[in-house]
This record gives structure tokens, sequence and C-alpha cells, in this order.
């Protein structure tokens, strides 16, 4: 099972591909067009009232198919046009051919024709085939009022593709969009069903394949992809049997001033839990004895100030490094980040490091690019406006992407659909992270995942996509009412999961 998404646009050069190797446009709708119809019969009762609201172009064609298919096996189907069939062509045009129903047309002009929710009264579910994931322009005039209509409605609802309003490439709600209980689309997801909003109204997904073949992905090259261990398990660390604790890489975590130590152990700890050999904590003078009553299997080293930093690392083994949480904000944490690429490690920077840079981000993604050494930043939100203010009227995989073509970096921009990019276009989009992650520290320890990734050797974007899924799948296991403290444990549960999943 292959991890890639597809954008609407990939989509059409898949079912063009496909016709072209010897497979009909026709088929391929008549196969989209029965799975439609197995997921609205799984939620209609024996002969129960399906409406199926078709569109003008092959989204409508795929209900053509499913409402010839539910009435043969005895469904009440009504069929709704939301303009005239004289304007359907091709394969949509032969689908409405081949159906053969009594059908009414729900627009006369701009207007809506009767009363919508006396029309769906008593329906038990209704198809939205209106435009699905080729929707190029916000829904407006009768198209919007119809979603109106359907989502005030009692029925289940069965979008085809994705919701009609929802833009396919970006999960941005295009004026008004259906909200769905459950979404049948084809070949493969469309980055539109991971994003928010889009997200958030496409109910359960389900993937039906219809006879397009993986191969055709050689020639359409996605760039996009659902951050899951298909994407990366390829890269993930498999200990060695005669390896050791120094083969396993050396991960360097910065600790804050006394009054804020705790971000640092957190991310340590994780760093350590996630495999990394060894972790150190580098402390400032008034924060040795707070961390050192805290800490056990994670070390401790006095590290005096920025200035200390290249004699620290100094030692080859220490290979990666992470700086921000806690660290505070200032010229001093420029400078201490500074030191850090000077040296050449693989870096995470996060939270304060991120902030530090927030009036000169360029000399920071200069500095990045000119050392040339791996770098994952893990911004949220508000920390990654401060880097890239102009960047906020782009779509958020869109923002992720230019932000590490610009930075140098693999760019983690968090959040409950956190993408991952990397500086060559390639981005993944996670789906597991539950809702109670959104707690203090949490950010913390998803940083000392990533860098304990790197400090055994994997690659930043495959690094990041790991950390981010882990992380996930210890919030998952924590359950509900975790706290950041949970997590590093929590990790073992995803993590003897890989190990199996390698055996």
């Amino acid at each position: 099972m292959t991890a890639a998404l597809i954008t609407p646009q990939e989509m059409g050069q898949a079912d063009r591909l496909t016709i072209e190797g010897g497979l009909p446009g026709l088929d391929l709708m008549e196969r989209a067009g029965s799975a439609v119809a197995g997921m609205a019969a799984n939620y209609a009762p024996a002969g129960g009232r399906i409406h199926i609201l078709c569109g003008p172009g092959n989204n409508g064609g795929d209900g053509f198919v499913a409402a010839r298919l539910l009435a043969a096996k005895g469904y009440d189907v009504r069929v709704d046009l939301l303009t005239s069939p004289s304007g359907l062509t091709g394969d949509a045009a032969a689908a409405f051919a081949a159906m053969t129903l009594p059908f009414e047309i729900l627009t006369s002009g701009d207007q809506l024709i009767g009363n919508m929710a006396d029309r769906f009264a008593g329906a038990d579910v209704i198809v939205d085939a209106l435009f699905g994931a080729g929707l190029d322009r916000p829904l407006s005039g009768p198209a919007a009022e119809l979603v109106e209509a359907v989502n005030g409605s009692n029925a289940a609802i069965l979008a085809v593709d994705l919701p009609s309003g929802i833009n396919g490439a970006t999960g941005e709600i295009m004026g008004s969009a259906i909200k769905a209980h459950a979404t049948v689309t084809f070949f493969l997801k469309k980055p539109g069903h991971l994003l928010f909003p889009g997200r958030g109204l496409g109910g359960s997904i389900t993937v039906a394949q219809i006879g397009i073949e993986t191969g055709v992905l050689d020639t359409i090259g996605p760039a996009a992809f659902e951050n899951k261990p298909d994407l990366w398990l390829a890269s993930w660390p498999r200990p060695a049997v005669n390896g050791h604790k120094y083969s396993k890489g050396h991960a360097v975590v910065f600790s804050g001033p006394m009054a804020r130590t705790g971000a640092a152990r957190l991310s340590a700890m994780a760093a350590l839990r996630t495999g990394a050999g060894l972790v150190t904590l580098a402390s400032p003078p008034d924060a040795m004895m707070v961390n050192a009553s805290h800490l056990t299997a994670v070390m401790l080293k006095k590290v005096s100030g920025p200035e200390a930093i290249p004699e620290l690392l100094s030692d080859p083994r220490l290979n990666a490094v992470l700086i921000g949480p806690g660290y505070g904000i200032g010229e001093a944490t420029k400078t201490a980040v500074e030191a850090i690429v000077a040296k050449g490690r693989s870096l995470v920077l996060d939270a304060d490091g991120l902030t530090s840079f927030s009036e000169n981000p360029q000399k920071l993604f200069d500095l990045m690019k000119e050392n040339g050494s791996p770098v994952i930043l893990t911004p949220h939100d508000g920390e990654f406006m401060r880097l890239f203010p102009d960047l906020a009227d782009r779509n958020k995989l869109g923002r992720a992407r230019e932000a590490a073509r610009r930075s140098g970096a693999t760019v983690v921009l968090k959040g409950p659909d956190t993408v991952i990019a990397a500086p060559d276009g390639r981005a993944a989009i996670n789906c597991n992270a539950p809702p109670f992650l959104a707690t203090a520290g949490s950010g913390d320890v998803l940083a000392g995942i990533a860098v304990g990734l790197l400090a055994q050797g994997v690659a930043a974007f495959e690094a990041a996509c790991q950390a981010v899924w882990l992380h996930g799948e210890a919030g998952l296991a924590a359950g509900p009412g975790l706290i950041a403290e949970d997590l590093p444990t929590a990790l073992r549960e995803p993590l003897r999961h890989l190990w199996t999943s390698l055996a």
C-alpha cells in the first residue's frame, strides 16, 4: 500500500494514463459508481430512500451509475440534477443515458426550485455527487444553498471523492461545503482529505480501487504523502545485534536557566527513549542542581554559555543537537544557535530557538544553507508566522513547502494536521495525533524524538516524519488525561510495533 497522496490534477493524469493504457473511461466510471452504491447501501435500510445529487461533471456521472445500481437492488432512488442534463458530455453523458431513471432538475436560472428541506425529509441517505475534488471555484448561488439544505437534513450524507466545496489539493472550504458522514474516494487519498478544515468534513474515508495501477505514479511523481510507516519504514534505524551505545549516536539537548529546565528534560528523555545511544543535557551553572535531581540515564554537562559551545562540540561523537525548549529568547540564544550551526551538527531548532531569529530570519537561513548539515525546524503557527510573515495567505501545505525551500531545512508545521516539508518539495501530512496531545510540554517531547532519530543517522525529512508519527502514536497509547511526562514512556508501544514490523 502506497502512502502517496495525489492532487485533483494528478488524479486527472492518472485517469488519462489508465485510459491510454486500454481501460475505457466509462469502465472507470462504472467501477467508481459501483463503489459509491456499495457504500450508500451500508447506510440505508433495505428499500430505503436514497437521494443522489448529481453535478455537471464526472462526479455526477459516478452518481448516475450508483443510482442505476441501487435502483436495481430495490432502493427508493431519487435522482436530483443541479442543472439540465443537456450540458453533460463524455462519460457522464453516457452514464446518464444508461441510467433510465426519473430525475428532477433542482434549479431554474439562478434559483433553487421548491423547498429543499421538504424534499429531503424522509431521506435515509443523500449521496453528494455534485462536484468532488475537481472543484476550481467557490460555491455560490443555488449550489451553496443546496449544500446548506443537505447539511440541515437528517439523512446520512455520503460524499463522492470529496465533500463538495472542499479543495482537494488544500483542504480549504470554497464558499461553503458539504459535511459528510463518510466519503468514498478513488485510487488514492487527496491532500484535502487530510488537511483541515476539509478533514473535519469528510467523515470516515474509504479508498476504492477502480482499476488504476500504481505504476502510473512513476510518471506522475507525486510529492505529497500521508505520514505513516509505509513512507519511511525503510529508513527506520535498525539496532545492530553487535551494536553498542556509541554506535547509536549521542544527542545534546540544551537546558534553560534554573526556572525553565523542565522542557529540556522532557526532550532529553524522549531522545533517549527513541533510541539515541547517549543523551547529554547541557545545563547552565545555575540549573545544574535542579537538573541533576531529576536525571538518571540522561547525562549532565555544565555549559556556562554560548562561548562554551565550541568546546563542548569539539567531541565529534556528539552528533545531534536540540536547542530551544525553555532556553530563553534573545541575543544569547542567537549566538548559541550560530555556534551550533558552525560546528556542523545535525540540529533540531524549536520554540525559543526559532523566535530569537524573528527579526532577521534570513540570517539563520543563510547560516544553515552555508553549513549544509541536516536541520529540522519545529514551529507551531505562531512561531512560523514570526519567521515567515509573508506566507500568511497561503494554504498550510503551500506554507510549509515554501518555508522549507526558503530556509533549506525540513519544516515541521505543527497542528492537528501537522505538515512535514523538505526543501526538495516532498511533504507529508500527519493524521494520527489525538486531541489530548494539546498540552504543555508535548512539543518538547516531539523535538526530543526528532533529535534522537537524527543522532541515529536518519535523514532530516525521514526523521521528522518518524518523530511526528511516533508522537501521535504515543499520545494514543497514553490516552485521555495524558500530560507530557507520560509521553516518553508511552513511546514504548509504538516502538515495539515498529520493531515487530521489521522482524
